[in-house]
């Protein structure tokens, strides 16, 4: 993919992989949210946003076009993770083995109830991703996933956080995705959700197949930040006057973009560094145990690790 030369030098440190991937996934949702513009989509539906009670917030201001928001997706917009919610699609269409699913919701398990990510387990499932949809047509995968938010996503969608982003669409403002899922998946649910678009983790392909390999690194951390920046220069947009919406703490290089930073649902390091800096924050779930270490409430964490459990004596029973 080549280099994008509207891309601002940096001013702070950033892997080379991390502005690579800022890169490509900016250019990735610049090009989807121009195609939408131009070309008819096939009817779908859209989700509404729902009358969550939540009260319009007294920004963002109307009529600012060089205004935007940027929304993480796990557990900001959607409850648990959308790669994971991909994988049971993926599982139930025989992409992969039950020791695979087994493995991939320990791991979530484990990242909710510790409340931060083992390197080692990102770089397990990183692996296991691109050698699952290596070989397959990206045509393929986008089909697909249209049919796994219908099956899993569309009702784990918080009212509070969508009610945010159409207070943002209805002020004439465009609203982004960010997240580390990947970048077709984030398309699917942005355009589901009536959003603008969505920067998300690219996998390589050529001729409309994928390699198994990724351009850059996994959209996280310091690579939101890049590929927020890449985007706002690109867009013309003034990232002061821009919002940033997430739950975890290892997205404050791009909530600390933005002249409007929200913590949604956070975590307990996003809480305390909120609260230091006076941001704003809102917290949709249920639960003491939820508000207090930042995961989610007792019946979801006990639901993956039910599930875990479940998928882990299933594959035992056949070996």
């Amino acid at each position: 993919m080549a280099a994008l030369r509207w891309l601002t030098p940096r001013r702070r440190s950033a892997t080379a992989r991390s502005v690579l991937a800022g890169e490509a996934s900016a250019e990735a949702a610049r090009k989807s949210a121009e195609a939408a513009e131009t070309a008819e989509i096939a009817e779908t539906p859209r989700e509404t946003a729902p009358d969550s009670g939540v009260a319009e917030p007294e920004f963002p201001v109307h009529g600012d076009e060089r205004a935007a928001a940027f929304f993480d997706l796990d557990n900001t917009v959607m409850q648990g993770a959308a790669i994971f919610h991909f994988g049971r699609g993926l599982y139930k269409r025989k992409f992969f083995e039950t020791r695979d699913l087994a493995r991939f919701a320990w791991q979530q398990a484990w990242f909710r109830l510790a409340g931060f990510e083992d390197p080692e387990h990102m770089q397990d499932a990183r692996d296991s991703a691109l050698s699952i949809v290596k070989g397959h047509r990206v045509s393929e995968l986008k089909s697909i996933g249209e049919e796994i938010y219908d099956e899993y996503m569309a009702e784990r969608i918080w009212p509070g956080t969508r009610a945010l982003a159409q207070a943002h669409l209805d002020a004439g403002q465009k609203v982004w995705l960010v997240t580390a899922a990947p970048v077709e998946i984030a398309q699917v649910i942005a355009r589901r959700l009536g959003l603008t678009g969505a920067l998300g983790t690219v996998a390589e392909s050529i001729g409309g197949v994928y390699t198994g390999k990724l351009v850059g690194e996994p959209l996280h951390g310091p690579a939101k930040a890049e590929a927020v920046r890449a985007l706002a220069t690109a867009e013309a947009l003034d990232l002061s006057r821009c919002a940033a919406y997430s739950d975890s703490h290892n997205d404050i290089p791009m909530l600390s973009l933005v002249g409007h930073p929200y913590a949604i649902n956070p975590d307990s390091k996003l809480r305390k560094h909120a609260r230091e800096l006076e941001w704003r924050l809102r917290d949709y779930r249920t639960g003491r145990k939820a508000a207090k270490v930042g995961i989610p409430a007792a019946a979801g964490v006990g639901a993956v690790a039910g599930g875990t459990a479940a998928a882990i004596a299933l594959h035992r029973r056949r070996r």
